[in-house]
């Protein structure tokens, strides 16, 4: 039985990052060994898009489907307010069909999605950081 996802997220920098995501946003994580940390994330839920061309990363020997990865908010402006002062830098935001968005740069180099959905959510809002 299938009982949750693990995600994987490529960077130049992964000690920055794992740092960003437990120091900046507070995301509870367990160490594996060695600085490695496995983080619990909030809910997911998953939409699939076509692909423009070839899409996707080489892991384990195996051509694996690429993703994108946008984290959910319900007040996108408090929200970029509150990066901010943590010297978090997002993009303009931009307003979509779907929602109200913006991208955050990790200190890898690469960015991920932020958005406030105005669609039907197929998750409830729950919690991820340190309780």
């Amino acid at each position: 039985m299938i009982f949750g996802m693990h995600v994987l997220l490529y960077s130049k920098d992964p000690e920055g990052d794992r740092k960003f995501f437990r120091d900046v946003l507070g995301w509870h994580n367990v160490d594996v060994g060695g600085g490695w940390l496995i983080f619990r994330t909030p809910p997911v839920e998953m939409a699939v898009h076509p692909a423009n061309g070839e899409a996707g990363q080489s892991h384990a020997g195996h051509q694996m489907t690429a993703a994108v990865v946008y984290l959910m908010c319900d007040d996108l402006k408090q929200t970029i307010k509150s990066l901010a002062a943590k010297n978090v830098k997002c993009a303009e935001v931009e307003t979509e069909r779907w929602g109200i968005r913006t991208t955050i740069v990790l200190p890898g180099g690469s960015e991920i999605g932020l958005y406030q959905p105005t669609h039907e959510m197929a998750i409830e809002r729950t919690s991820c950081r340190n309780a």
